[in-house]
């Protein structure tokens, strides 16, 4: 993403996971944000552009933010395990990175696919007493998996025209929950040229 990103490899429970982190300029990070891609079989990978823009508004937030490709993706090993496997490996670069930074909040990020798998690693996280600070859910993958319910304070954001997981999906999810949910009018699924609403809306919205 940038000059200073770094790359680091991680062994999870199917194979090495390859990884990069970036670090918020000048300060000692304020918290981990861990940023999960959208689905392997359909390209996604931790470069993605949507993950990247999640990065940086995370950075901007004073954030260490770290990223993996899922297994069976680029240099990571195994295969796709349709949310299980992805599950554990962000798991396990949770446990990374709290050790680099012990003692610091840690917050959840993902875009379609990775919505899922965070919202599934916010469950096991809870379960056993440290949830994550905050959800940030992109495209959220209501309707193409089964979500688990998110806590009142995750941010929501989803393209008015996403014809790859319908906004009315995510307001029937949403709605039980009475979670709001920010629609940026006239994004699709990848919101082409409407990036900068994402990092925008995770920053101001973040201090809420």
């Amino acid at each position: 993403m940038n000059a200073q990103t770094q790359s680091f490899m991680l062994q999870g429970s199917a194979g090495t996971l390859e990884c990069k982190l970036d670090l918020p300029p000048v300060t000692a990070p304020r918290g981990i944000a861990l940023i999960a891609h959208p689905h392997p079989l359909y390209g996604g990978t931790m470069d993605n552009k949507v993950v990247q823009t999640l990065a940086r508004a995370f950075i901007t937030l004073g954030y260490a933010s770290a990223r993996m490709n899922f297994r069976g993706v680029g240099e990571s090993g195994g295969m796709h395990d349709e949310g299980r496997g992805e599950t554990d490996d962000m798991a396990q670069l949770h446990e990374h990175m709290s050790a680099q930074y012990p003692g610091l909040p840690v917050a959840l990020s993902g875009f379609s696919f990775g919505t899922f798998v965070q919202a599934q690693l916010q469950k096991r996280l809870e379960h056993q007493g440290r949830p994550a600070e905050r959800l940030v859910l992109v495209g959220c993958a209501a309707g193409k998996w089964a979500l688990p319910e998110v806590p009142a304070n995750t941010v929501l954001i989803h393209g008015e025209q996403d014809d790859t997981i319908p906004l009315a999906d995510v307001l029937d999810w949403a709605r039980p929950q009475d979670l709001p949910v920010v629609v940026v009018p006239g994004a699709d699924h990848f919101f082409h040229r409407k990036l900068h609403h994402i990092k925008q809306w995770v920053i101001d919205l973040w201090s809420h």
